[in-house]
């Protein structure tokens, strides 16, 4: 557990050699990695913390949740461990958070100030360009003024309804598997702050500008994996990213849904291991 502005937050740290940062996605947590994890660990050493309202952080009830401030989290985690540089594996919101932090990165270049340094991005499916996020009804529903009604409403069926939906065809999890990302979910009661969590959707809107500019300006290797079916950020997400990134680098995984580390892990190890390997000699 690592202290931050008075909340607990949870976070994996096991191996050894380069740091691997993992920044998961809404409405999971850190428990998204555990079907790469131990190959993750022979390669990096991997930090995985479980966002504040998420997993088995603290999940406080009437705290207004935002990017910019789950972006400060993750800095003031990375600097208690001591850690300086870093690349970054990132998931669904967790994509805004590195966002900001190579926004960031681009400031202190700038100013000639001291933070933490990505070495390279790879991101998964995640709304990268909110003009061509297509959020699902229930994100919808939450984002809106009846939002904490739904919030009270939401329990196991309609997230494994919901959930599964956005998975490929041939890919989608088992009883089993909804199970532990549900338990994961429901821990200390946080699928009644979801409403609060959906907040990341305004500020993708809020500071568009700022984020995607970020990923125009930065010197930082990127590569995008997508998950081409995702009906939230597939293939109509990596076409944007072509339309707007220089010399775009993406991997498209054809009949995958929105969860690639859970649905193919071999096809997103192969393709982070050889975006770290060839972005460390550069």
């Amino acid at each position: 557990m690592f202290s931050f502005e008075g909340h607990r937050i949870f976070y994996r740290d096991e191996g050894a050699g380069d740091v691997l940062l993992c920044l998961h996605g809404f409405p999971t947590s850190s428990w998204d990695w555990s079907r790469i994890w131990p190959q993750l660990i022979q390669r990096f050493r991997v930090v995985a913390p479980d966002l504040l309202g998420y997993g088995f952080s603290d999940k406080p009830s009437r705290h207004v949740y935002s990017v910019l401030e789950q972006a400060t989290l993750t800095e003031r985690l990375m600097e208690s461990l001591g850690i300086t540089h870093a690349h970054v594996l990132s998931h669904d919101f967790g994509v805004s958070v590195v966002q900001e932090l190579l926004a960031r990165q681009l400031e202190r270049e700038q100013a000639g100030r001291p933070g933490l340094v990505l070495r390279s991005s790879c991101f998964l499916n995640g709304g990268l360009f909110p003009e061509v996020y297509q959020p699902r009804l229930i994100q919808r529903l939450l984002a809106s003024p009846v939002g904490s009604v739904i919030a009270r409403l939401f329990n196991q069926r309609s997230f494994e309804r919901s959930f599964s939906a956005i998975f490929g065809e041939k890919t989608r999890p088992s009883k089993q598997e909804l199970n532990e990302f549900w338990e994961v979910i429901s821990h200390n009661a946080g699928s009644r702050v979801s409403h609060r969590l959906i907040s990341f959707m305004a500020d993708r809107v809020r500071h568009r500008e700022r984020w995607t500019g970020a990923l125009q300006r930065t010197r930082v290797p990127l590569r995008m994996v997508n998950g081409s079916v995702d009906p939230v950020s597939g293939a109509h997400m990596a076409k944007r990213y072509r339309e707007l990134i220089p010399n775009p680098d993406i991997v498209s995984l054809e009949g995958i849904g929105h969860y690639p580390m859970v649905e193919a892990p071999q096809a997103v190890l192969e393709a982070l291991f050889s975006f770290s390997a060839r972005s460390a000699q550069e």
